[in-house]
């Protein structure tokens, strides 16, 4: 009853008469669907990026320098590795436009949320109860 069409299945189209009616030649046609998720090398280049960025912010790690600097080429090279992360091992590269449209704001929404919070969280710190421990017993100096 299945090779037929007369059991019908769930999830499946039904068959319909311009199914079973020739189709023209030109109809037939190759359609060309073009997805480009990327090549071996690219993904190698892209990795090897990566590890070259990781390892510049490690040797920052061990240069002195004014800590506000260093926090600032920190957060530019993370930044950086996150974008390649994102575009090319999520395929966010290769991805439509509408959904990047979709995620970028809501990634800005998110980001300005944390920096409004930022300042009650640093306030509220200084409100904890402090406890003040008495000074400590000065031991009697022996002659």
């Amino acid at each position: 009853m299945i090779e037929t069409g007369r059991l019908p299945l769930p999830f499946t189209k039904k068959a319909t008469d311009a199914a079973t009616q020739p189709v023209a030649a030109e109809d037939l046609a190759p359609v060309e669907v073009v997805h480009f998720a990327g090549t071996n090398k690219l993904f190698m280049i892209v990795w090897g990026g990566l590890i070259l960025l990781t390892a510049i912010e490690i040797l920052l790690g061990y240069k002195p320098m004014r800590l506000q600097f260093m926090l600032t080429i920190l957060l530019g090279l993370s930044i950086m590795k996150a974008a390649l992360i994102i575009a090319y091992f999520m395929h966010l590269k290769f991805e439509r436009l509408s959904l990047i449209l979709t995620l970028v704001p809501m990634l800005v929404i998110c980001i300005c949320l944390l920096l409004v919070f930022f300042p009650d969280s640093f306030r509220s710190s200084g409100l904890r109860y402090k406890i003040k421990e008495p000074p400590p017993i000065e031991k009697p100096k022996e002659e």
